[in-house]
């Protein structure tokens, strides 16, 4: 027994630098206004946060779960039937000719984002060996949530980097990133993305708060439902409790108990 104990603790101790090595500065939490039960998405923001995604993002990052259409759905951007269909014609996916041959057309409603890249190998090849994940679900699939995309994108590359982290040449430092070190440069600039809503700070730390509220709506496009919904139950569920209450003080009114 005791030669196992110590061969555990000495194990413990080996593992104690990988384990450092791979935890990640927790995001300082950002006061979006979806939070909370009666949190909304704010239809600006989420306008401003596709601009972001487009101009910055999908060059590298898919969005296959999202459909043009969904842009103009009640709860998300709300872009207008007539935005959403100029957008997706700006885009080309995709397609076969007559012959059977790839080629490209103009997307419309129907279209999901396309993929920047045609396979994952392109990616790879285009990435230094990384690929670049999809961002439909990445603000449920991180922890944090918006707060980690928030903090990754407009926070993190200003960071100083830790004077024990090693930053190998093609990588870069991000404290928010599980080991400090992210495959990914800085996406975006000061200024780089031209706001039309005037009073908007064009910096990356509005562009990170902005692209976060964004991808926060493609990963839970019904959020505004689901919470009217849940409202809805809890006063119905309160109703019923108080109707069930006053009805077992009428039935057992004249019972001793």
């Amino acid at each position: 027994m005791r030669k196992y104990l110590i061969a555990v603790s000495v194990a413990a101790v080996c593992l104690l630098p990988a384990l450092a090595a791979g935890t990640a500065k927790h995001p300082e939490p950002v006061d979006f206004s979806f939070k909370g039960p009666f949190g909304t998405y704010d239809r600006n923001q989420l306008k401003r946060g596709y601009q972001v995604y487009k101009e910055a993002c999908s060059a590298c990052h898919s969005l296959k779960l999202v459909a043009f259409r969904n842009l103009a759905d009640p709860g998300g951007p709300e872009f207008t039937e007539a935005e959403a269909k100029a957008l997706a014609a700006a885009v080309e996916v995709p397609t076969l000719d007559e012959y059977g041959d790839p080629a490209t057309r103009t997307a419309t409603l129907a279209d999901h984002f396309p993929m920047p890249f045609a396979n994952e190998l392109a990616a790879k090849a285009a990435n230094n060996g990384a690929v670049p994940p999809d961002l439909s679900l990445i603000a449920k699939g991180r922890e944090g949530g918006a707060d980690y995309v928030h903090a990754l994108i407009g926070l993190g590359y200003a960071a100083i980097p830790d004077e024990h982290t090693v930053v190998p040449d093609g990588t870069y430092y991000n404290p928010y990133m599980a080991g400090g070190i992210i495959a990914m440069p800085q996406p975006i600039s000061d200024d780089q993305v031209d706001y039309v809503e005037e009073g908007i700070p064009q910096t990356v730390d509005q562009y990170g708060k902005d692209v976060a509220a964004f991808l926060m709506w493609a990963a839970e496009p019904k959020m505004e439902a689901r919470k009217q919904l849940g409202m809805g139950v809890i006063i119905f569920l309160s109703f019923l409790s108080v109707l069930l209450y006053l009805s077992y003080r009428r039935v057992w009114r004249n019972v001793d108990h």
